[in-house]
């Protein structure tokens, strides 16, 4: 499948990976194509149905997770975050599960 991804530049691109990879799978390719630190990848499916746009948090420290498991289909679009470098604080990365009716 060949999804959508945007940075925080807003600077499109397009990964193309099988329809049995993983979010790690992903990360990888994005690291590849981008030059973008794997470990500190933060990806978020934007989601919309029925007229309400969703986001979602996709976490790979569960081995394995598909992402037609996170409903990623062909020409989804993901953006892409880098997580801050670890500067010894205790916050935490949230789960992020954001729906807004429009």
């Amino acid at each position: 499948m060949k999804v959508v991804v945007e940075n925080l530049t807003g600077t499109f691109f397009y990964v193309q990976v099988g329809n049995e990879a993983t979010v790690a799978d992903l990360k990888r390719e994005i690291e590849a194509q981008q030059k973008l630190p794997y470990d500190r990848l933060i990806l978020i499916l934007d989601t919309h149905s029925d007229n309400r746009y969703c986001s979602r948090l996709m976490n790979d420290d569960v081995d394995g997770v598909l992402l037609v498991d996170y409903g990623v289909c062909d020409g989804s679009h993901i953006y892409v975050f880098l997580n801050p470098l670890d500067d010894g604080s205790t916050n935490d990365l949230f789960e992020l599960n954001w729906c807004d009716s429009q």
